[in-house]
């Protein structure tokens, strides 16, 4: 497996499998403890895995956690997405950095999401399953949603949004999060 740090994103990682393929399809390992641990990181502190599932358009973020944030592990198991990371620890290098990505089912490629980032992503695909892997159970009260569409963020997301939750389609300005959150 190898990993590649995010320049844009301090302690953000990409884990890139190897897949073994045959004339069946292909076989890789897709999260490995001791990879994990060899960039720093616990493994041993993600609790809880979730998936989602997307058609082509849908628009999920962009979302972090108060508190004490939330580390993630994310990974598109099946078809591809479009997936973006924002800096918004005021303490960090990159405060503020932007990165993005394209994560799909062929590559099974994880990309580690340090506690204290937004994340957001999009279907680029009919179908597209995104895993996660978080190191604190979920607490609905500690969700903050950022506008996916923020000017001072300027993200270019790829395709028309063709579907996002109330919450998304409804969620405050970068400004009014930072303010609400004291950053």
């Amino acid at each position: 497996m190898k990993v590649t740090e995010v320049p844009a994103i301090a302690g953000a990682y990409l884990f890139e499998p190897t897949p073994h393929t045959d004339e069946r399809g292909f076989f890789c390992r897709t999260f490995d403890a001791d990879v994990v641990r060899s960039v720093g990181l616990d493994p041993d502190v993600f609790v809880q895995d979730s998936l989602s599932r997307s058609v082509r358009g849908v628009l999920r973020g962009l979302h972090l956690r108060s508190g004490a944030g939330e580390a993630k592990l994310v990974r598109c198991s099946y078809g591809r997405i479009h997936d973006v990371v924002v800096d918004l620890r005021p303490d960090s290098p990159t405060y503020l950095g932007r990165a993005s990505f394209e994560l799909s089912g062929d590559t099974q490629t994880t990309l580690y999401v340090p506690a204290g980032c937004a994340h957001g992503f999009q279907a680029l695909t009919g179908t597209a399953d995104t895993s996660y892997r978080i190191d604190r159970p979920h607490d609905p009260a500690e969700d903050v949603t950022i506008a996916f569409d923020d000017p001072e963020l300027a993200i270019d997301w790829p395709l028309p949004v063709t579907s996002m939750s109330r919450r998304d389609r409804e969620a405050p300005s970068l400004a009014e999060v930072l303010k609400h959150l004291g950053k």
